[in-house]
């Protein structure tokens, strides 16, 4: 396996990858919920896309093709992954990400219930704003069955929402009574004389 061809240069990789990488590993992480898997499959994604460097930039833009390849290894990894994946939550699920913002958090967990066909098409068609053509084109499937994925992902997707939004409400602390501004006055109790 080699690498580009002298007419390549390093270069024009080096500038494709220092601007698509970030945005890459964000849009695989959405359509898998698990960072670490996004970033070993963009990776691969790239240096496959380095050995066919020449003939990818001869046919365009060569991001649909990497974005293609990671998304399919991940979810490829995902399928093998399946069984070890139910050891662990056995032990329970993964913390979340302390630095994410508890609606990216209910995102990502909403995201991961859906089938992994429907996601692919949320994240390509809402997070990446890609044409339904396009998405059908990058998932080999009709853009009627990108619509009908779309379609039935919103609906589960509204619906986890809202779960998820009534049990924050349910399990919000009720807040306590406020001080009150004067310390409350003491009024010592009389003492009935006998006489």
């Amino acid at each position: 396996m080699s690498g580009p061809s002298p007419s390549s240069t390093p270069c024009d990789f080096d500038q494709f990858y220092t601007v698509t990488a970030k945005r890459l590993v964000a849009v695989v992480y959405a359509a898998t919920g698990d960072l670490a898997e996004a970033e070993d499959a963009v990776q691969e994604a790239y240096a496959r896309a380095w050995q066919r460097w020449d003939r990818l930039t001869a046919e365009g833009d060569p991001t649909p093709w990497v974005r293609t390849v990671a998304l399919r290894l991940a979810v490829s990894s995902w399928r093998r992954a399946r069984n070890r994946m139910r050891a662990h939550f056995r032990h329970g699920p993964p913390p979340d990400l302390p630095d994410l913002a508890p609606d990216r958090v209910a995102l990502v967990h909403a995201l991961r219930g859906l089938k992994p066909e429907q996601r692919t098409a949320v994240v390509l068609h809402h997070l990446l704003d890609l044409p339904i053509e396009q998405v059908a084109r990058e998932t080999g499937v009709s853009p009627g069955a990108v619509r009908t994925r779309l379609s039935r992902a919103r609906k589960a997707l509204g619906s986890h929402l809202a779960e998820a939004e009534a049990d924050a409400d349910a399990e919000a602390p009720t807040p306590a009574p406020a001080p009150s501004p004067h310390p409350p006055v003491c009024h010592p109790k009389e003492v009935p004389s006998h006489g």
